[in-house]
């Protein structure tokens, strides 16, 4: 059922299994052509991202380390792998230990070009979607007890968070490869669905780094497991266990809970939303978010997949609508990262994000609770340690 092959990238291997008709998708996307054009550029892309990475080992490049606990989220492959429903998992953990985070991110697409943005003061939302980003935006707006800071030099904002703001725990929002920030725990994502691509680094792949770059992480979480995914990611899983057997590999699956009306920002159960439903997404695979749905026994009209991060100006917001009225829909439906974008009477017709969560292993509850309590002892020792040297 599942084809084996290696893919060799210079001096990395790593081995991937995708489903035969997966595959055959995949190479009918206008992506493996672009990766096939590119793949002459990979080892010199390559060898780039590992000088880089020496220069920060070897103390070449400067490193900023903040005197609290740093977590960073991240991945190794280009796409969506689920990392803002993990690090709004691991914000509302923080915040239950009665920790004062703040996520830290580059705000991708946002208009905010400060060196540091303050998206969220943890009281108060300042930004929009469109000057802070969608991602940092939708964060702020669903954890409003957390600080939210966007930068596209990290270390400023980490700096100011625990200077100005009071953060006492910062998570790096897609900062894997953000080296100049020092972190106490490294979390890669894979997505199940797409796993390490095709194991070759861009321009040639999906990678944005050579496989070795894992070693420099704690722990993998595979995301978006499914019944139909299980079977993959536990073959993949096996693979990173043996490749890196020092580090953990988790699972998680996403669960649909209901959906927040656009209009009134109320939840709504899923069986009494009114049907049928338009769909749109500007996300990095909308493929899982129209399946999602359907799993879900939403009746669709339409759906329109978008590209990710997805500005929505008034001529496409004019063209969805008039799609979904031609097709007869009782309303729309997006994800909450696109909704973050529009007003509550953007559209004719009622709209709904679907509201999703992130159910890791136990296992992996308890993994992250151990180490944060560790570091805390550890960052307590430090200033204990530090007062009476000053003293």
């Amino acid at each position: 059922m599942y084809r084996f092959y290696t893919r060799k990238t210079y001096d990395d291997t790593i081995t991937n299994i995708i489903p035969p008709h997966a595959l055959f998708e995949n190479m009918s996307n206008k992506l493996p052509k672009l990766f096939f054009l590119g793949r002459p550029f990979s080892p010199l892309y390559s060898s780039i991202m590992k000088f880089r990475e020496l220069l920060y080992v070897k103390g070449l490049r400067k490193r900023y380390t903040a005197n609290v606990p740093v977590i960073s989220v991240g991945n190794l492959t280009m796409g969506g792998t689920g990392k803002t429903p993990v690090v709004s998992l691991l914000a509302t953990l923080l915040l239950k230990k009665g920790l004062k985070p703040a996520i830290i991110s580059r705000g991708y697409g946002g208009s905010a070009k400060q060196q540091i943005n303050i998206v969220s003061d943890g009281k108060n939302v300042f930004l929009d979607a469109q000057a802070a980003g969608d991602e940092p935006c939708f964060l702020a707006k669903t954890l409003p007890e957390v600080l939210v800071l966007t930068g596209t030099a990290r270390a400023l904002p980490c700096h100011y968070a625990v200077k100005n703001m009071g953060a006492t725990v910062l998570i790096l929002d897609d900062g894997f490869q953000h080296l100049s920030v020092q972190r106490n725990l490294d979390l890669v994502l894979f997505s199940a669905a797409t796993l390490a691509g095709n194991s070759r680094v861009f321009p040639g792949g999906d990678l944005r780094e050579p496989v070795s770059a894992l070693k420099r992480c704690h722990a993998f979480m595979i995301t978006g497991v499914t019944d139909e995914l299980k079977e993959q990611s536990s073959l993949f899983a096996k693979l990173l266990k043996q490749r890196f057997p020092d580090k953990p590999v988790f699972f998680a699956a996403y669960k649909a809970v209901g959906a927040v009306s656009l209009k009134d920002a109320h939840m709504k159960k899923l069986q009494d939303l009114p049907q049928p439903l338009f769909a749109f997404c500007g996300i990095a695979q909308p493929e899982l978010f129209h399946k999602t749905i359907t799993q879900q026994n939403i009746d669709l009209t339409g759906f329109i997949p978008l590209d990710d991060h997805q500005a929505y100006p008034p001529s496409l917001i004019e063209t969805i609508s008039n799609k979904a009225l031609l097709k007869q829909s009782k309303g729309l439906i997006c994800t909450e990262k696109d909704a973050v974008k529009f007003q509550k009477n953007s559209f004719a017709l009622p709209c709904f994000a679907l509201k999703m969560t992130v159910e890791p292993d136990p296992d992996f509850l308890i993994f992250f609770k151990n180490h944060i309590q560790s570091l805390l002892a550890d960052d307590h020792l430090e200033h204990t340690t530090s007062q009476s040297n000053t003293c």
